[in-house]
């Protein structure tokens, strides 16, 4: 049973305390595309959120991503998000990426209380091997959005893969169900 959207901001601003919160844990991922196809990886057995689901590269913005950097204006840091981006391609996959382009974002409470905010871009494959860091990731495989729809993906994955192959051919468009 699904509940109406009333319901649920209800029930999620009683479980975080009615306070409005400002801080989000920021998160960005990945859509690789080498050769016409995407790289997914299955997320560890260990993984506290969705183990063994697979999904696209990425992880959590942390303040080191930039607060070491010089500023590139006088009050701000740029490419924040490209810069994560690719250091947790690298840190994941081993692989480096470039032409990272915004495809969608989204938000949600995790079941601890947390709120995130994922920004899903997507990328072109430059070089370099897989080597998944075990922690983070056991399989991965290239696919077609055809292939895709035979992995346990994540919720809206198979979804972004598909604006993602929209948005190579000229065609933009917002999130939605491509089922």
């Amino acid at each position: 049973m699904t509940l109406a959207p009333a319901v649920q901001a209800k029930n999620i601003k009683s479980a975080m305390g009615n306070n409005n919160q400002y801080l989000h844990e920021v998160a960005v991922t990945a859509i690789i595309i080498k050769d016409g196809k995407y790289l997914i990886t299955r997320r560890s057995p260990d993984k506290k959120r969705f183990p063994g689901m697979w999904t696209v590269p990425g992880g959590k913005m942390e303040t080191d991503d930039y607060l070491k950097l010089p500023k590139d204006t006088e009050h701000y840091w740029y490419n924040v998000l490209e810069r994560t981006l690719r250091r947790e391609v690298k840190e994941e996959t081993g692989i480096d990426i470039e032409n990272i382009e915004y495809v969608t974002s989204l938000a949600t409470v995790h079941a601890d209380g947390s709120p995130s905010l994922v920004i899903s871009c997507m990328a072109d494959y430059v070089g370099g091997d897989i080597k998944l860091k075990e922690d983070e990731s056991d399989q991965y495989a290239w696919v077609s959005l055809d292939e895709a729809k035979n992995y346990r993906l994540l919720d809206g994955i198979y979804d972004e893969l598909v604006m993602a192959e929209n948005q190579r051919k000229g065609r933009r468009s917002e999130w939605q169900r491509f089922e």
